[in-house]
């Protein structure tokens, strides 16, 4: 089924304006790594209201029921008081969520570091060289090291990490749109 000029150029620019958004979104969370922590966590909890009241509805009026109603009754009510808790205190909501998950990651990253050092040492003979595996394993550990000692700012330099993500996945938006572009000029 072929497209039309039309509708190629269409997605041409949707797919050009998705790219700017995300080299703005990008751009900002370079730039303002702080505020674009509290944004996300933010819209976070939009997302939970959201959810919550859809669930709920659902439940009520949708015919979306399961064998665990009260379950779900209790998860969406439990899931709208803190999308509405979040949307309170934005600043206390993104201390906690991010401090929380940085911890968790550094938990993580420490115990694969520690697993990773184990088990080099104990299958030492499989390896025609440890140190790579070991090194790797002591970064791993180290990292995670990192990551309790300081939370906030861990959670900044991974948002600006991601903002650099969003900035060159932008430039493969703008690629993407500039073919369908051209492939719409060529298009009878």
């Amino acid at each position: 089924m072929a497209v039309s000029q039309r509708t190629m150029k269409n997605y041409a620019w949707a797919m050009g304006l998705r790219g700017l958004l995300m080299l703005l979104a990008g751009l900002y969370a370079l730039i303002f790594p702080g505020p674009a922590l509290a944004a996300l966590v933010v819209v976070g909890g939009i997302l939970l209201i959201i959810d919550s009241v859809l669930g709920l509805w659902s439940l009520t009026f949708g015919g979306g029921k399961s064998g665990n109603y009260w379950f779900d009754v209790i998860s969406n009510v439990i899931s709208l008081i803190l999308g509405i808790l979040i949307l309170l205190s934005p600043f206390l909501a993104t201390l906690l969520t991010v401090t929380f998950l940085v911890y968790l990651a550094a938990i993580a990253a420490a115990v694969v570091g520690a697993m990773q050092i184990w088990f080099v040492v104990r299958e030492r003979e499989s390896y025609a060289r440890i140190w790579p595996v070991l090194l790797s394993g002591v970064f791993y550990v180290l990292f995670g090291i990192v990551l309790a000692l300081f939370p906030l700012m861990s959670a900044e330099v991974l948002m600006m990490f991601g903002g650099i993500l969003m900035i060159i996945f932008s430039f493969g938006l703008f690629g993407w749109a500039w073919r369908l572009w051209q492939r719409a000029k060529d298009a009878p």
